[in-house]
Parts: structure tokens; C-alpha cells; sequence
């Protein structure tokens, strides 16, 4: 996988130390909504003219993430090609392996009626919807990087290149202890796309609205852009990264594994497999 164009917004604050982290996590996240243990790390860079500083600080954001990580980073390709990336440019991609027991392969075929649906919450947009992002704090609003609104904290900037969490640690021992029936990574397609895509025949996600704490960043886009928040739900993750879907029962003894915040935002109910939203 890739991190799409957050990259651009790495260029224009010329800080490339993050998104190699964002890469790796990205992809860790990827493998492990089936269970699946991270072994090792392989990444891609590729630009027009190499730009020795800029390749350095994004194999260190790399080589970081997959130390934080506790995998291997054994090696990737490194290209340069002459007239087809604009001076300046760069794109990067990450290839990973990972390992879990046939056995304790999570795809989703145990999710039933009743189950409880557990959100995490993102950092910030994560590796998706930048192109949106873009347009809108930089066209629409006619913001730079550096510029403040009232949603936020901190720069415009500094919000978009918050790192994508990796929730292998979180999840590790709820995992162990075969707590979980599905997980969702809310990546591009955001809720409504991505939730769906694990459930079985017969199970609808129904998610309450205003159930967790929408990302700041999140609301200065809708603001900012006029969008409607149908639209918001599909084009981001809207603060939550990642889906847990877990046994009535089992919730308990789920959340006590968990060391982060984390929102109950919903139930499994009979209906086709689609994910809708209760206000």
C-alpha cells in the first residue's frame, strides 16, 4: 500500500520523517483486521532526480515505524526516473508480511445479530481523503500549512501529518484471548465503506451517530467545504481508525484489554450487509 497524496502535504512543510511510520502502520493495520502478526517490512521509493536529505528522512520515518513495531526492515527498491515526477516529487510504497494461525483467521463469518461494534479512534485522517483535504484548506479555504482555524490546536499542517496509529498493540491481547469477531481498518471509503466488507449475509452494521468525538480536522472539512455528513462518513474515518466487532458477552473482557479510548458506536442487527447510520 501507499499513503496517497499526504505526501504532498509532507513536501510543502518539506518534514518527510513521518509518513515512512505512516506506511508501515498503514500496512500493519492492513494485515491485522485478520488477525495476522507483522514479520517483516519491505518499502518502495521512487522520484525524478534523488534527493539524498529527502530518501534518508523517509526510510528513517521507515525504519522508526517498524521499530516501534518490533518487525524487521529487510531491504526495498529505490527508483529514479527522469521526466515522469515533477522536481521535488516522490511516491513511496510498503510491502509487508505477517503470520497468523488457519485456525484463528479472523474474515467475519462469526459475526452475528446482537454483536457489539467497538471504535478506536484515529489520529487524524490517517493515510486517506487528502486529496479532499487539499482542495479544501488550500483552493476552497485558501489556507497554507501554516495557517490556524478553529477546530484545531495546532497549524493546519501540523494536523494533516499526524501519524497513522498502529493498533497491533492495542489489540494484541484481545486478539490472544479470541475476543474478536471482525475488524474493520476504516481507511478510504471510510465508515460506510470499509465496515461492510467483513460482515456475512444477513447482518447489517447500524452505527449511532454522535457516539464518539468527531475529529476536529474532520469538522473544519465539513465546514469549510459545505459537506454533508454522509458524504463525511465516506470520504473519511471521521476519528475512528479502526472497527472491533465483539460477542455481547465478550465486552468486558475485551475493553479490559484495551489501554486507549476507545467508543461503543453500535450493533449488529438483521439486514443486508451494508452499514447504516441511527441518529
Amino acid at each position: 500500500d501507499g499513503v496517497g497524496t499526504k505526501l504532498k502535504i509532507a513536501m510543502m512543510m518539506n518534514r518527510h520523517n513521518t509518513v515512512g511510520a505512516d506506511l508501515v502502520n498503514h500496512c500493519i493495520n492492513d494485515i491485522l483486521v485478520q488477525g495476522a502478526k507483522p514479520l517483516f517490512f519491505m518499502d518502495y521509493f521512487a522520484t525524478g532526480k534523488l534527493d539524498p536529505d529527502v530518501v534518508v528522512s523517509v526510510v528513517e520515518g521507515v525504519a522508526n515505524g517498524c521499530k516501534a513495531a518490533g518487525i524487521a526492515l529487510l531491504g526495498g527498491e529505490t527508483a529514479e526516473m527522469p521526466g515522469f515526477y515533477a522536481d521535488g516529487d516522490y511516491d513511496i510504497a510498503g510491502f509487508i508480511v505477517g503470520v497468523v494461525d488457519r485456525s484463528r483467521i479472523i474474515d467475519g463469518k462469526s459475526i452475528r445479530h446482537g454483536d457489539v461494534l467497538i471504535g478506536l479512534p484515529s489520529a487524524g485522517l490517517h493515510t486517506n481523503g487528502y486529496s479532499l483535504a487539499r482542495k479544501l484548506f488550500f483552493e476552497v479555504a485558501s489556507l497554507n500549512v501554516n495557517s490556524t482555524v478553529d477546530e484545531l490546536d495546532t497549524s493546519v499542517g501540523e494536523a494533516l501529518l499526524k501519524e497513522h496509529i498502529n493498533y497491533e498493540p492495542v489489540l494484541r491481547k484481545a486478539l490472544a484471548a479470541g475476543l474478536v469477531e471482525g475488524l474493520a481498518h476504516i481507511t478510504g471509503g471510510g465508515l460506510t465503506e470499509n465496515l461492510n466488507r467483513i460482515l456475512p449475509q444477513g447482518c447489517e452494521a447500524q452505527i449511532q451517530l454522535g457516539s464518539w468525538p468527531v475529529l476536529p480536522l474532520c469538522r473544519a472539512m465539513a465546514r469549510i467545504g459545505k459537506i454533508e455528513q454522509a458524504e463525511m462518513l465516506r470520504a473519511t474515518n471521521m476519528g475512528i481508525g479502526m472497527v472491533a466487532v465483539v460477542r455481547p458477552a465478550n465486552v468486558n473482557a475485551f475493553l479490559a484489554t484495551l489501554e486507549t479510548p476507545h467508543y461503543s458506536i453500535g450493533q449488529i442487527i438483521p439486514g443486508e450487509p451494508r452499514v447504516s447510520y441511527r441518529a
